[in-house]
């Protein structure tokens, strides 16, 4: 008899325990839902400072740029006019994890042209404000 007692008891403790953990396990459309980790946006930087070196018809520019995050890297390509050098800087960022804090980034880059030529400078299409280093 209280072998019949125990069972029963056992039996309604077991199934009380699942119905708790029932109700207490998340269901699938209660969590809650994120964006991919590269598809956040990042800002891309508007500020550069650049230096300009002139000797013998050739322009070297160095300069440096606040990017998103640690894993970004910067190219430049740069043409020139009669009228001012161009610039083209693109940004890039590493799709994996990494670090996000605003990092210098630098870059370098050589050109023919005349001398005292004004610079202007695009980052990823935008236009940018520069300053002398």
């Amino acid at each position: 008899m209280i072998q019949g007692h125990l069972r029963t008891a056992t039996i309604i403790i077991a199934i009380c325990i699942l119905i708790i953990f029932g109700l207490s396990v998340p269901r699938a459309r209660d969590v809650p839902t994120h964006a991919p980790l590269n598809s956040f946006v990042t800002e891309i930087p508007s500020a550069v400072s650049i230096r300009d070196t002139y000797k013998k018809g050739v322009h070297s520019i160095t300069g440096s740029l606040e990017a998103p995050n640690a894993c970004s890297s910067a190219t430049v390509v740069a043409t020139s006019t009669d009228a001012e050098i161009n610039l083209s800087i693109a940004v890039e960022s590493d799709p994996g994890i990494c670090l996000q804090v605003p990092t210098k980034v630098t870059f370098s880059t050589q050109i023919d042209a005349p001398p005292a030529l004004p610079i202007s400078v695009t980052v990823n299409g935008s236009p940018a404000t520069t300053s002398s280093l």
